[in-house]
């Protein structure tokens, strides 16, 4: 029996991919590389803000990483205090939440976006509907590793098999399946059916409302 929903972020709860590409192309911008388009931070994002400037870093003209110390810094500064340029709920995720709410599950989100950044997004878009959020901090370790959600099931005091997992990257599914948990790769978001099945993903969800029967 399913007691708890925990959620990725980016590219499963939220759109996100706009304001991660307005932050990162302003640093660029500031250290004289060049921008890089949206698209590409569906593949840039999902393994913390640290390999995100990284693959940025690259693409845009410093293969050696020669700028990361100060081009992190700024990154993370200038999104921690603007995560929400044009962010937007996937359409019927709020529905899905509330009618998993009003069967008293446990709603959480495990996401690699910076603690701070993480709970501005998720507060902005749902409001309270989520009882634990738990972006990265320096004391756990980054998703694929199944620490944060097994945190999470901790505080909630179910057991990981009675958790059902949504994410939409590989990085979801490993940490998932990794955890113990009944682990759904969520293909809305930013990365292909193909990726998610060769992680390991069973099953699949094409929309939000697909997940309440797998509840």
């Amino acid at each position: 029996m399913i007691k708890a929903c925990i959620f990725d972020l980016d590219g499963t709860l939220a759109d996100t991919v706009c304001s991660m590409s307005h932050v990162a192309n302003q640093v660029m911008r500031s250290l004289g590389l060049k921008e890089l388009p949206d698209e590409n931070f569906k593949y840039y994002s999902g393994e913390g803000a640290s390999v995100l400037i990284q693959r940025c870093l690259r693409d845009a003209g410093d293969p050696g990483l020669l700028h990361f110390e100060e081009a992190e810094t700024m990154y993370r500064k200038l999104f921690n205090e603007d995560p929400l340029y044009q962010v937007a709920a996937y359409k019927e995720m709020p529905e899905t939440l509330a009618w998993m709410k009003k069967r008293n599950l446990f709603l959480a989100v495990c996401t690699n976006k910076p603690d701070k950044a993480a709970r501005k997004v998720v507060h902005a878009l749902y409001g309270n509907v989520f009882d634990c959020i738990l972006g990265q901090k320096p004391e756990i370790e980054r998703k694929p590793s199944p620490q944060g959600a097994l945190l999470i099931a901790g505080e909630f005091h179910v057991k990981p098999e009675e958790c059902l997992y949504v994410g939409d990257t590989a990085t979801d599914i490993r940490t998932g399946l990794s955890a113990g948990m009944r682990t759904v790769g969520a293909l809305w978001g930013f990365r292909t059916e193909e990726e998610l099945r060769e992680a390991g993903a069973v099953l699949l969800a094409e929309t939000p409302p697909d997940l309440k029967k797998m509840v």
